[in-house]
């Protein structure tokens, strides 16, 4: 953590400021270890000044047009367009994710610019006129303030867009703390903000870990904090924030099932849940981290094992690999033991990635594809949200059994269902208490005109990121009630016409 090199700068005033803070955390290569570059641990009084600078320059911003706003976003989403490959590049570097999904956070990303483009038409409030004699109400939608953001390390771009772009385009100042572990996507964007003509001070970037989020929790200029991670760190966040008197919306931990009925499309089904499990070597929330094999669905079994033993496992920059690293040692050494300790319990490795080599980097955090079977709801890899390209086979003998087991879960993020039967569709989507589900869709991740519904242990707070229900995390209602008695007059002197 100790500040030997020149370190990232921060990013307010609408340039980048070096920090002159005496900590700093690496940012390594997770295929090879190497030194990328150095985080700072933003210093107590750049924190102080990154916020005054977006509370002042909010005051401005907030009176601008909303369809000035707007034009704004609209050469920013063309910048992030023209600089699509460059940032998905710097992705795989500091992430590890192979290029295709590098290409898929970004593009999920600009399409949550795309939908806060159509904010003159989101911010509209309501209206009713004569609700007594003589009187109107009208509500309308202001910004707060300065919202925070909080993103995780595993979508370096999407994520910090699914917040940046709802949070200016609604008229607020939006200050970022980027995972310190995947930087660099986020400058390039607060950059390419600046270029577009976003006013300095409305998208700020400051650094750090731990000391960075509670500042953010506890500043009184903050109004709301967004985050995505973990689920322990999203229950500080919105414990703290909420204790502050701030709106907090946070996305956070799943477990996520696919159960297969046997009249499903077999290479639909297999193809789709082996995507979803290892993509992104298992690095995202709605990853399917449980497949659950209904009936003689079973008998998919070997077909699955020989589908996954031959997913080729290096360095995401490698056009033919299919899974990269996971982040760091930690993390790699924490799916580790949950898969050891799950093995110890009586389920098997039927593919084992546990030790993998990978030619040529030997220092990489890589964790082979592996496929538990035999597995119970009370073993550590069903009851812990592994986090890497692991993937925990339950076998039922009815589809009611399988609702059971997905509803006594505590995560609510997403569910899918593999069918060629509407009836046990209609059962499934009916009954499952899981907010995302996907019929013959293994990731039904929704697109940002609908909200991201995660519930019960994967969600805090009343709101959800995207859509409307983001629109109004962003901003306040206000209700003006008015009455005007009109009382016919002759006397010109009191009359006032200022129209056209």
């Amino acid at each position: 953590r100790h500040l030997l090199m020149a370190a990232l700068p921060l990013y307010y005033s609408g340039e980048e400021r070096a920090s002159s803070a005496t900590e700093a955390i690496d940012v390594l290569n997770p295929a090879t270890q190497e030194l990328i570059l150095r985080v700072p641990c933003t210093t107590q009084a750049e924190m102080e000044a990154i916020i005054a600078d977006a509370s002042a320059a909010q005051q401005s911003w907030r009176e601008v047009p909303v369809q000035q706003r707007v034009r704004v976003l609209m050469k920013f989403h063309a910048l992030v367009n023209d600089a699509k490959d460059e940032i998905a590049w710097a992705i795989v570097k500091e992430n590890g994710k192979t290029k295709p999904d590098a290409d898929g956070d970004v593009f999920r990303g600009v399409e949550v610019i795309e939908h806060a483009m159509a904010m003159p038409t989101h911010m509209m409030g309501e209206a009713m006129e004569q609700i007594s004699r003589n009187m109107d109400t009208v509500t309308v939608k202001q910004p707060l303030g300065v919202i925070a953001g909080i993103a995780p390390f595993n979508f370096p771009a999407m994520i910090p867009l699914w917040m940046m772009p709802i949070a200016v385009a609604t008229g607020n100042a939006f200050v970022l703390k980027p995972s310190e572990r995947v930087p660099t996507a986020s400058m390039m964007l607060a950059r390419l903000a600046t270029k577009a003509g976003l006013p300095a001070g409305i998208f700020n970037i400051l650094h750090g870990g731990k000391d960075a989020v509670n500042f953010l929790c506890d500043h009184p200029a903050v109004r709301a904090v967004s985050f995505v991670g973990s689920g322990a760190i999203g229950k500080h966040v919105y414990d703290r924030s909420t204790a502050n008197g701030k709106r907090c919306q946070c996305n956070m931990g799943a477990k996520n099932h696919a159960v297969v009925l046997p009249d499903a499309d077999r290479d639909n089904a297999l193809n789709g849940i082996i995507g979803a499990a290892f993509g992104a070597a298992g690095q995202r929330c709605m990853a399917i981290s449980v497949c659950v094999l209904v009936g003689q669905a079973k008998e998919w079994l070997p077909e699955l094992e020989k589908r996954v033993k031959v997913l080729k496992v290096g360095n995401g920059a490698d056009r033919e690999t299919d899974i990269g690293p996971m982040i760091s040692v930690q993390a790699l050494e924490r799916a580790v033991s949950i898969i050891s300790a799950s093995v110890e319990a009586g389920a098997t490795a039927l593919v084992d990635g546990r030790g993998i080599a990978v030619d040529s980097y030997p220092k990489g955090n890589f964790l082979g594809p592996t496929l538990l079977t035999q597995v119970t709801p009370t073993m550590t890899c069903y009851k812990e949200e592994i986090f890497g390209p692991a993937l925990c086979v339950i076998e039922l003998p009815s589809l009611a059994e399988a609702i059971t087991l997905v509803n006594a879960n505590p995560m609510g993020n997403g569910v899918a269902l593999f069918t060629k039967s509407g009836a046990a569709a209609r059962k499934f989507q009916h009954e499952i208490e899981v907010g995302q589900i996907g019929i013959n869709v293994p990731v039904p991740v929704p697109l940002p005109f609908f909200c991201w519904s995660s519930s019960k242990g994967s969600i805090l707070g009343d709101h959800h990121f995207y859509g409307k229900s983001s629109v109004a995390f962003h901003t306040q209602i206000k209700t003006i009630v008015s009455r005007w008695d009109y009382v016919e007059s002759t006397d010109a002197s009191t009359l006032n016409f200022s129209g056209r």
